[in-house]
């Protein structure tokens, strides 16, 4: 249905009608997913993937031309990083109560498309809202944990959540020991929220990242499970926070820039 061949050349033809140099690129493979009418564009290199991006400009246009719900680009590179993750992600749950992710993480290496197994988790957990708190609630109900939520009180009022006491950077750092302290308490063995970790245990009590630990970016993760910002930020963790996201490719520059916008032009 979709060519590499055909796809090029559509681009080609969007560049040019809007003005935007001719740049040589190079597209190795294009893979679709009727279900989800998804296509996904796997460019050589990222310098190629960031000419069929075009700013968002050409990878709009490339949505309407060509009638899909959703166009994604991914490069070569970005993909086999992924898949050195999920390698090293293997062995950190092997042998734990957390081997219930390895189907996970097996099907992560043949992204995209996006095709998880269903798996079910009995393991109870604590979910700290932290920045990513839609998607955490969304993975643990993915993967019918048992679960509570906590978090920073009036950060997400549209959420079901117990507040608790804490400083606004524990929404992109958590604090460890105050969460250890909860699960404990509450006979919890997991607790989800955005550590600057994948995944370690302390004490009786697992610690995950599971965007981390299956190397699943900010911009995917609005499409899987949606994604609510908090009410408010401490600015200076926020730039940090999305620093080292950027670094790490777990969120792409343009995205980085518009959530650090959001926030920062409130206090002109």
């Amino acid at each position: 249905m979709f060519t590499a061949e055909g796809i090029a050349e559509l681009v080609r033809e969007i560049r040019k009608e809007h003005g935007l140099p001719e740049s040589p690129f190079k597209i190795d493979e294009v893979r679709y997913e009727p279900e989800g009418d998804k296509l996904f564009i796997i460019a050589h290199d990222r310098t190629d993937k960031s000419v069929v991006i075009g700013n968002s400009l050409v990878i709009g246009k490339l949505r309407e031309r060509l009638g899909v719900r959703q166009v994604t680009v991914y490069s070569n590179l970005d993909l086999e990083i992924k898949r050195e993750k999920l390698e090293e992600a293997e062995k950190l749950v092997e042998g734990t109560e957390l081997e219930f992710l390895l189907s996970i993480i097996d099907a992560e290496k043949r992204f995209p498309p996006r095709k998880w197994p269903e798996v079910k988790g009995n393991v109870r957990t604590l979910v700290f809202l932290s920045f990513s708190a839609k998607p955490l609630l969304g993975f643990s109900k993915r993967l019918g944990l048992p679960h509570k939520a906590v978090g920073l009180k009036y950060t997400f009022p549209r959420l079901n959540y117990e507040p608790i006491e804490g400083t606004l950077g524990e929404l992109f750092y958590p604090d460890e020991a105050k969460l250890a302290e909860i699960a404990e308490e509450r006979n919890m063995e997991l607790v989800l929220a955005d550590f600057p970790f994948s995944f370690k245990k302390r004490g009786g009590v697992y610690f995950l990242n599971p965007f981390r630990l299956l190397h699943i970016g900010f911009f995917e993760l609005k499409y899987l499970f949606g994604f609510e910002f908090p009410t408010m930020v401490d600015k200076v963790e926020l730039l940090r926070f999305v620093a080292e996201m950027t670094y790490e490719g777990l969120m792409e520059s343009t995205d980085g820039a518009k959530i650090v916008w959001r926030y920062w032009r409130k206090g002109r």
